[in-house]
C-alpha cells in the first residue's frame, strides 16, 4: 500500500481510530486484517493508530498493533511526538514498558526539545520516568549469552538471562529486594551463577562508561547490582543460613531507632567501589551522603533511588519497611508505624522490629494526644475570636441604633407642623 499521509484515511481506517477510543480489541483486530487499513496510517494531527492507543492507555490494544508490525518509533506527528512520548503522558507504565520492549528510542525530542521521559516528569508521571530511565532490552543482555570472538562458551548461560533480566529491570534498589529477588529463583542463587552474573555486570558497566553515548546513570545501576549479587555470593560461601543470614542483616536495626546500620554502610560502600572516580554522577553522590551522619536524612538508599531512578524522595507513596517496594498498605497492629507488602514481609521483619514496636507505639500516641491538644486549644481560641467579633457588630450595632434615633424633646422642636396639626 502506499505511504501514509496525514489525514489521507480510507473510511475502514477512520473506523479504526474510532475502535481504537471505544477499546474494542476484538473490532480492531477484524479491521486490522482488512485490505484498505494500514497499520501506520496517520490521521490529521500525524497521530498512528499506536500512539491513539498508547495515549489512552489501552494496553491491550497496545499489544495488538504492535503485533500487526506497528511502527514504534514513527515521528510524524505534527510536534514531533512518538508513541514512547504519548505512553509516558498516559502515566501508564505498563505501555511505556511495551514500547521500550518493542525498540522505541528514548533520546527522541519533540518539536520543544524535551524527551519522552523529560514529557512525562513534566505532567507528574514519575513511574514512567523511572521505567524509561531505568530500562535495559533484554537483547543487549542476550549479546552475553552467544560466544564472541574466539570464545568456547558464552560470557553468561543463556538459562541466566531470564532472572538476571529481572533484577535489572527492577525499580526498587533496595537491597533486601534484591536479595529476595535472587533468593526465589534456584537458577540465581548459585555462587558460580552469581560470579559469572556479576561479571557481566561489571562489563556492561564499563561499556557504558565508555562508550561514546555515556550512561553514567546505567554505569552506576549495574555497579550496585554488581555489588548486591557478589555479597550474595560470599553468603552462600560462608554462611550456613545463606541469603537469609544477609536478609537479617540488611534489616536489623539499631536498638535505639531500628535504623538499619548494616544496609547503609553497605549501600555507602557500594557507592564508594565505583571504579570510575571521575564520574560527575559519582561526585554528586559522595557529595550529597558523606556529610549525613549514618542515621539522619537522606540516607544512602534513597540519594542512590533519586539518582538512578529519576524519583524524588517526597512522592506521595507508602513504601514497605522491608523491602521497600511501594504501594504498601498494611501496618504493624500494635504501633501502626511500621508499613508492609505482606504478612511475609511483617514476619522477617518482626525479629528487629519487636525491639522498638512498643517505643513507636508510645511515640504515636504521644504524638497523637500532643496533635488532639493542639486541635483543641485552636478550636478554642476560634471560638472565643468568633464570640469577640460577634459581641463587637453587636455593640456596634447598639451604637448605631442609639445615635441614630432622636430624643423626645429634639421630636418636638424639630417638627412644628406635625405639632400644630396635632394642637389642630
Amino acid at each position: 500500500m502506499s505511504a501514509s499521509k496525514k489525514g489521507d484515511l480510507s473510511p475502514s481506517e477512520k473506523e479504526l481510530f474510532e475502535v481504537i477510543t471505544a477499546g474494542n480489541v476484538q473490532e480492531a483486530s477484524r479491521l486490522l486484517g482488512c485490505k484498505d487499513v494500514r497499520v501506520n496510517c496517520l490521521d490529521e494531527y500525524g497521530m498512528t493508530p499506536l500512539m491513539h492507543a498508547a495515549y489512552k492507555g489501552k494496553a491491550d490494544m497496545c499489544k495488538l498493533l504492535l503485533q500487526h508490525g506497528a511502527d514504534v518509533n514513527c515521528n510524524e506527528h505534527e510536534h514531533g511526538y512518538t508513541a514512547l512520548m504519548f505512553a509516558g503522558l498516559s502515566g501508564k507504565t505498563e505501555i511505556t514498558w511495551m514500547m521500550l520492549d518493542a525498540g522505541a528510542e528514548t533520546d527522541v525530542v519533540n518539536s520543544v526539545g524535551r524527551t519522552a521521559a523529560q514529557m512525562a516528569a513534566f505532567v507528574g508521571q514519575h513511574d514512567c520516568v523511572t521505567v524509561i530511565n531505568n530500562f535495559f532490552s533484554r537483547a543487549r543482555l542476550d549479546y552475553y549469552t552467544k560466544p564472541q570472538g574466539l570464545e568456547k562458551e558464552p560470557k553468561l548461560p543463556p538459562k541466566l538471562s531470564g532472572p538476571l533480566h529481572k533484577v535489572i529491570m527492577s525499580t526498587n534498589l533496595n537491597p533486601v529486594k534484591m536479595v529476595m529477588l535472587v533468593k526465589e529463583n534456584p537458577l540465581l542463587a548459585e555462587v558460580e551463577a552469581l560470579d559469572k552474573c556479576r561479571r557481566v555486570m561489571d562489563l556492561i558497566c564499563e561499556k557504558c562508561i565508555k562508550q561514546q553515548d555515556m550512561n553514567e546513570v546505567l554505569a552506576m545501576k549495574m555497579h550496585y547490582i554488581s555489588c548486591v549479587l557478589g555479597k550474595c555470593a560470599s553468603f552462600l560461601k560462608d554462611r550456613e543460613d545463606k541469603l537469609e543470614g544477609l536478609l537479617k542483616s540488611l534489616l536489623k536495626g539499631r536498638d535505639t531507632d531500628g535504623f538499619p546500620v548494616y544496609q547503609e554502610k553497605f549501600i555507602r560502600e557500594c557507592i564508594r567501589k565505583f571504579p570510575y572516580c571521575d564520574a560527575t554522577l559519582l561526585q554528586q553522590l559522595v557529595r550529597s551522603i558523606a556529610p549525613v551522619e549514618i542515621g539522619n536524612d537522606p540516607t544512602a538508599l534513597s540519594v542512590l533511588t533519586q539518582a538512578i531512578t529519576g524519583q524524588v524522595g517526597f512522592m506521595d507513596a507508602e513504601f514497605c519497611t522491608t523491602c521497600g517496594e511501594k504501594g504498601a498498605e498494611k501496618r504493624c497492629s500494635i504501633c501502626k508505624m511500621a508499613i508492609y507488602c505482606d504478612q511475609a514481609c511483617q514476619k522477617m521483619h518482626w525479629f528487629t522490629h519487636k525491639k522498638i514496636c512498643k517505643k513507636l507505639q508510645e511515640q504515636r500516641e504521644k504524638q497523637e494526644a500532643e496533635t488532639a491538644k493542639l486541635r483543641m486549644q485552636q478550636s478554642k481560641e476560634e471560638s472565643k475570636a468568633v464570640q469577640e467579633a460577634t459581641d463587637s457588630i453587636q455593640e456596634l450595632s447598639v451604637e448605631t441604633d442609639s445615635e441614630a434615633a432622636p430624643s423626645n424633646s429634639e421630636a418636638e422642636t424639630s417638627d412644628p407642623v406635625t405639632i400644630q396639626a396635632a394642637d389642630n
